[in-house]
Parts: structure tokens; sequence; C-alpha cells
């Protein structure tokens, strides 16, 4: 099947159109990834993951650290009322 001149040239702008995208993609992973370094010295989204896990973790030790204490305190002001 032979294409006429404006299916391809159709064709034209939406390859045009698909690779001006993909250059837009491509600076947004880097900014992202410049952002990772500066800000959480990550080199690999690889490492990002983990970071999150570890901070994650942290995050849940101190909101149970907490928790336990309004929990002391609440008991404390409870025996004293």
């Amino acid at each position: 099947m032979a294409m006429n001149e404006t299916e391809l040239l159709k064709l034209k702008n939406e390859i045009d159109s698909a690779k001006t995208k993909v250059a837009g993609y491509e600076g947004e992973k880097k900014s992202r990834l410049v952002t990772l370094l500066e800000q959480f010295d990550c080199k690999t989204l690889k490492e990002a993951e983990e970071k999150v896990v570890i901070m994650q973790t942290e995050i849940d030790t101190a909101q149970a650290e907490l928790d336990k204490g309004i929990a002391e305190i609440e008991k404390r002001y409870e025996e004293i009322r």
C-alpha cells in the first residue's frame, strides 16, 4: 500500500512530535536525577529507592516512639486528674 503525500506529511509530523516529547522526557529525567544526587546523594534510581526504604523505617520508628511518649503523658495526666 503506497502512501500519498498527505499521509506521509502527517506521519512525519507525528514522528517529529514524538521526538520532541522524548527529548522533553529525557530532560526531565536528567533534571530529576540531578535533584536526587544533590539533595539525597543518590546516583541512581535504585539508590533512591533503597534510601526511601531506610528513611521510611526511620520515620516508622520515630512515630512509634512518639506514640509511646504521648501514651505515657496521657496516662500520667489521667493519674493526676
